[in-house]
C-alpha cells in the first residue's frame, strides 16, 4: 500500500495537517517540526500530493464552510444560518474571511473542496454537520486537511476537532419534560437518522423512556422523508393510529412546523389535544402559533466556537484535536401542557 499523508504524521507524532503545511513550507509550522516531519518523510519514502498540500499556499486568511448536500433543506434550516453567523463574526474579529461551499451531492461539494485545495483559496474547513459513513469527512481527512466538525465526530474521533452540544443528554431532558407534564405515548420525531446529532436525540429519547419504565414503542420512533407531502402523509398516520400519542418530540423546529400544521388540518388542537417539544429555537418556534416549547442549542455559539476552533489550529498547528461541548436549555412556550 502507498504511504499516506497520516502515515507520515504517525511517525512524526504531529497532525496530518501540520504534514500538510509542512509540504508547502508554511510559516506557522515551527523549524523543529518541519525537521521532523522532513525526516519521517524521507524514512518513509513520501511524495508530497502538492495539490492536497496547497490548502494554505497564498496564506489567504480564507475558512470556508461546508453545508450538508441537500436539494432543500440547506438553504431553508436556520440552525445553520445562525451557525454560519457565529462564524462570519468571530471571523471578522480576527481578519479572515469565509466562504459558503454546498451542492447537491457529496461529489458536487468534494469537487468544490478539491478545487479550492488546488488554488489555495482557504485556511481550513468548517463542516456544518457530522453523519456516518460521510463521503466528504473521509476525503477531508485522508486528504490530511484542516478541518472542523459542527457535531459529534462518528470516526476518526482522536484526530478530529469537534463543536457539539450533548443531544443525549438534551433529548433526555427534554423527554422528562413531557413526562414530567403526565405524558406516556411520546413520539420522537426527527429527520435524516444517519446525522449524528438525530440518532443522539434518538438516544436521550430511549433512556428518558427507560428511566421511566415507559415501554419503547417502535411505531412512535419516526424519520421523516424530505419530501414535504410525503412528510404529511408519514404524520397523518401516526396521528390517526390505534394507539396514537399524546406528544412528540421533534429534532429539529422545520419538522415541528410541519407537525403542528397537520394536528391543525385534522382538528387536533396543539396543546389541548396534542403536545410538541423541538429543537434549535429558530424564528420558526417564535413565530408558529401556539409558539413552540424548544430546546436553544445555542446556535450562534456553535458557530462562533467552530471559527475559534479553526483559528487556533491554523496559528498553533501542533495542537492536539479539541472537543467543544456547548449547553442548551429549553425555551418554554405554549405548545406543551398535560394530556387529557
Amino acid at each position: 500500500m502507498p504511504v499516506t499523508i497520516k502515515d507520515v504524521a504517525a511517525l512524526a507524532g504531529v497532525s496530518p495537517s501540520t504534514v500538510s503545511r509542512t509540504c508547502k513550507d508554511h510559516p506557522s509550522i515551527s523549524r523543529q517540526t518541519k525537521e521532523k516531519v522532513r525526516q519521517a518523510m524521507e524514512k518513509l519514502g513520501y511524495e508530497p500530493n502538492f495539490q492536497a498540500s496547497g490548502l494554505a499556499t497564498q496564506n489567504s486568511r480564507t475558512i470556508g464552510i461546508v453545508l450538508p448536500p441537500s436539494r432543500r433543506e440547506a438553504y431553508e434550516n436556520a440552525f445553520y444560518l445562525e451557525a454560519i453567523r457565529g462564524i462570519s463574526q468571530f471571523c471578522n474579529q480576527k481578519q479572515y474571511m469565509n466562504t459558503v461551499i454546498t451542492g447537491q451531492d457529496e461529489e458536487e461539494i468534494i469537487q468544490a473542496i478539491r478545487t479550492m485545495v488546488r488554488n489555495g483559496l482557504a485556511e481550513g474547513l468548517i463542516v456544518l454537520y457530522s453523519r456516518e459513513q460521510d463521503p466528504i469527512l473521509d476525503y477531508l481527512y485522508n486528504e490530511g486537511l484542516l478541518y472542523v466538525l459542527i457535531g459529534k465526530a462518528y470516526r476518526n474521533i482522536n484526530q478530529t476537532i469537534y463543536v457539539d452540544n450533548d443531544n443525549v443528554l438534551a433529548a433526555r431532558e427534554a423527554t422528562q419534560y413531557l413526562v414530567d407534564l403526565g405524558h406516556r405515548r411520546i413520539a420522537y420525531l426527527s429527520g435524516d437518522h444517519t446525522l449524528i446529532f438525530a440518532s443522539d436525540r434518538r438516544a436521550g429519547y430511549m433512556t428518558a423512556l427507560i428511566q421511566n419504565q415507559i415501554p419503547f414503542r417502535e411505531e412512535l420512533c419516526v424519520e421523516l422523508p424530505e419530501d414535504r407531502e410525503q412528510t404529511g402523509e408519514v404524520l397523518r398516520r401516526l396521528l390517526k393510529g390505534e394507539n396514537p400519542p399524546t406528544a412528540a418530540l421533534v429534532s429539529d423546529d422545520i419538522l415541528a412546523v410541519a407537525l403542528v400544521q397537520t394536528c391543525m388540518a385534522m382538528g387536533i388542537s396543539v396543546p389541548g389535544d396534542f403536545s410538541v417539544l423541538s429543537f434549535n429555537n429558530s424564528l420558526f418556534a417564535r413565530l408558529t402559533i401556539p409558539g413552540l416549547t424548544s430546546v436553544d442549542v445555542n446556535s450562534f455559539q456553535l458557530g462562533a466556537e467552530a471559527a475559534a476552533q479553526m483559528i487556533s489550529h491554523i496559528e498553533n498547528p501542533d495542537l492536539l484535536a479539541t472537543k467543544i461541548i456547548v449547553p442548551h436549555h429549553i425555551v418554554e412556550r405554549e405548545s406543551c401542557a398535560p394530556p387529557h
